[in-house]
């Protein structure tokens, strides 16, 4: 084998920060109780979270068929929004700050491998959103992006490395465009 050799991939210890049977049981859970529940029932979808170690503030809005993958590695600060069909894939920490939108069809990826080593080893990386982010339809959020205050990622972005605050950011890849505010044009 010269570039990677599957056979020698191990799981990290723990990566997954609950045992295969407690996330078995959030993936039935989801599967079932969380997308089964109806559109406005948005305080048993921040229960069944908090239950499976989610840190989920007041008021947060969560659709339905949100899909997330370990909930214990999610924190949603307050008033924030995740939309119809946005993938939370936290195989690392996902961090949405308070009054945030994650729009519909939005993929947050916080694993990876290492693709410079034989073994291909897994990696978890932190995404973080800060405050009053929107998120806007089907973006793509690679591991390891932080995404300033009061950004916006414009539509079918995707954001490879970290965006300033306060800023409109929108391209393949994502880069800074515009300041959000008019009075600061």
């Amino acid at each position: 084998m010269k570039y990677q050799n599957l056979s020698s991939f191990t799981l990290p210890q723990n990566f997954r920060g609950r045992s295969a049977l407690v996330v078995q049981l959030w993936w039935i859970v989801q599967a079932s109780l969380f997308k089964w529940s109806p559109q406005f029932a948005y305080g048993f979808r921040r229960t069944l979270l908090r239950i499976f170690g989610a840190q989920i503030g007041a008021g947060v809005i969560i659709r339905p068929n949100a899909t997330v993958t370990y909930p214990w590695k999610v924190t949603i600060g307050d008033y924030a929004w995740v939309g119809d069909d946005v993938v939370l894939y936290s195989l690392g920490e996902i961090v949405i700050g308070a009054h945030s939108v994650v729009s519909q069809r939005c993929y947050l990826c916080t694993g990876d491998h290492s693709y410079t080593e034989i073994d291909f080893p897994i990696r978890g990386r932190k995404i973080t959103i800060g405050d009053e982010v929107w998120v806007a339809a089907d973006v793509f959020i690679a591991p390891a992006v932080t995404i300033g205050d009061g950004a916006v990622i414009g539509a079918r972005s995707t954001v490879l490395s970290d965006m300033p605050a306060g800023m409109l950011c929108a391209g393949y890849p994502a880069k800074p465009l515009r300041p959000r505010l008019k009075e600061q044009l």
